[in-house]
Formats: C-alpha cells, sequence, structure tokens
C-alpha cells in the first residue's frame, strides 16, 4: 500500500468522526466509551473480527469502560488508505451499539 500524502490524510480524517492523527502524523486513534467494562469488551471482539477481515489488525488499549483504538500500516511506515477503511468499519459498528 501507497503512503497517503499530509493532504490525501486530511481528507480522509473529515469523513471520520472524532479520529485524530498521532505519532507525527503516521497514524490515527480515537477513544471509544461504553456503558462498563463488559460494553468495551464486546466492542473489542468486534473490531477483531474486523481486523481479522480486513488483515489490518489495530492497536487496541481498554482501560474500565474506554477503548483506544490507532491505526497505522506497518509496512508502510505511514497511513494508508487502509487504515481509513477499517476506521469507517470500527465507527459503524460502534454507531450499532
Amino acid at each position: 500500500m501507497e503512503p497517503l500524502s499530509i493532504t490525501q490524510v486530511n481528507e480522509y480524517l473529515k469523513r471520520l468522526f472524532e479520529w485524530g492523527l498521532e505519532d507525527n502524523g503516521k497514524a490515527i486513534a480515537k477513544i471509544f466509551e461504553f456503558k462498563d467494562f463488559t460494553g468495551a469488551m464486546e466492542f473489542v471482539n468486534e473490531v477483531a473480527v474486523i481486523a481479522e477481515q480486513e488483515k489490518h489488525h489495530p492497536e487496541m488499549l481498554i482501560y474500565e469502560n474506554k477503548v483506544e483504538i490507532k491505526l497505522t500500516t506497518n509496512s508502510a511506515q505511514a497511513l494508508t488508505e487502509k487504515d481509513f477503511k477499517v476506521a469507517e468499519e470500527i465507527d459503524s459498528i460502534n454507531a450499532n451499539n
């Protein structure tokens, strides 16, 4: 996958809700909040299904009722279209919860 330019990254970010740049623009991240720890874990399991389907695995940090997700394309050492595609899929499952 080809790395995106900063202009492309900014365009893709406009399509996402509350995702932000991290790691000097090499990753995007978002914190999701749930009613309780169980809700957070159910969400993580749904993200795992997407990650396996897409063969693109995010970094996830779980604390109490919150889940922080960070996406980057390690092979490119940058953001690619794949990161934004997975972010959109993650947002869609969260919208259903």
